[in-house]
């Protein structure tokens, strides 16, 4: 079983992101918790939980003492290598607050840098510069955190292959073991700004380069290093819960969704919107999602028509056949590929 978890506050709103969060909305933290504990303790887990992913928002801009009832519960019900996922801020996620968190059983952190030149900090609107993301890591690892995942952002107007190379060397100097690196999406404040975009192949395909040249490889189209076992979850198409207002979950044929009004979830934690989803549905996600990772396709999941158009591809070695799954040996072609098949 997996789980994520919801919080829903950050420090500043970030002008890209379209996550449900709130920079206004800290004084009704301790309310919040109060009826996320209450959600998470109406579960009772019938298997053992293998991995938890606290995502937001920004976790690290809450008191980390607010998680203890939240973790005293879930503690039984871990299995012996449980992964255990805190994203962070650099600016919040100080030693006192790492500490405590490590001692909670959180074992794998994630900070979003998103950059390293000051000038590209500013225009995606973070508030921390770049020698508060080598201090985060340091006091990381000072707290015990051995996996460490750092987020940085590409597909800007200012990206040049001479700033991904400084992004690189960054990373290289920060010795840890997980990169996720995600193109600029133009949704929230960014929505209407299509020119602070820079949809680049080459330099896309220049930065996976210089990841793996570095020891990172790639194992989805986002994602390098030390694969994330939370996320290998998701595609795969394993069931899981989310706890908190926006979260989403799968169990079964149903998707379920939180409030995504904070004083409406804090009111009942327990209502949520459901989808109900078909085996179609669920087949074309794990095709869609496997065409993105290292997990592949099986061909069972692929229609007769499907494997006719896989077989032309195989043929031009756009993908690759391994006991009786498909491959696909470069990500960012993933959705090109999973339109192609789908064509009637």
């Amino acid at each position: 079983m997996h789980i994520y978890i919801h919080i829903p506050f950050c420090e500043s709103k970030c002008p890209y992101c379209a996550f449900g969060s709130h920079s206004d909305q800290f004084a009704i933290t301790k309310e919040y918790f109060k009826a996320l504990t209450k959600e998470i303790k109406n579960i009772k887990f019938n298997d053992k939980i293998s991995t938890i992913f606290i995502g937001g928002g920004t976790p690290s801009s809450v008191d980390a003492r607010l998680y203890d009832e939240i973790f005293e519960y879930l503690r039984p019900n871990l299995n012996k290598d449980c992964e255990i996922t805190s994203e962070a801020n650099p600016n919040s996620a100080n030693l006192k607050w790492l500490n405590h968190m490590r001692e909670l059983g959180v074992n794998r952190l994630s900070l979003g840098a998103q950059s390293f030149n000051e000038k590209k900090l500013k225009f995606l609107g973070r508030i921390h510069n770049s020698k508060r993301v080598f201090k985060a890591v340091e006091d990381a690892k000072i707290a015990g955190f051995k996996n460490i995942n750092v987020d940085i952002m590409y597909g800007t107007k200012l990206d040049t292959k001479a700033l991904i190379s400084s992004e690189i060397q960054a990373l290289k100097e920060l010795e840890i073991t997980h990169i996720s690196a995600y193109s600029l999406m133009l949704e929230s404040e960014f929505s209407s700004k299509i020119s602070y975009q820079k949809d680049s192949p080459i330099l896309a395909k220049y930065l996976i380069n210089s990841l793996e040249n570095i020891g990172f490889n790639q194992y989805e189209i986002s994602n390098f290093g030390q694969i994330c076992k939370h996320n290998l979850s998701y595609w795969q198409g394993d069931d899981y819960y989310g706890f908190g207002a926006y979260a989403v979950g799968t169990i079964g044929l149903k998707r379920y969704k939180g409030a995504t009004n904070l004083k409406n979830y804090i009111a009942n934690p327990f209502k949520k919107s459901i989808e109900k989803l078909s085996l179609e549905d669920k087949r074309s996600e794990r095709v869609f999602l496997g065409l993105r990772s290292i997990i592949g396709v099986s061909l069972s999941d692929l229609s007769s028509n499907m494997q006719k158009t896989a077989e032309i591809l195989i043929k031009e070695r756009k993908l690759i056949l391994k006991n009786g799954r498909i491959y696909n040996p470069n990500f960012l072609l993933a959705d090109e590929i999973y339109l192609y098949l789908s064509q009637p």
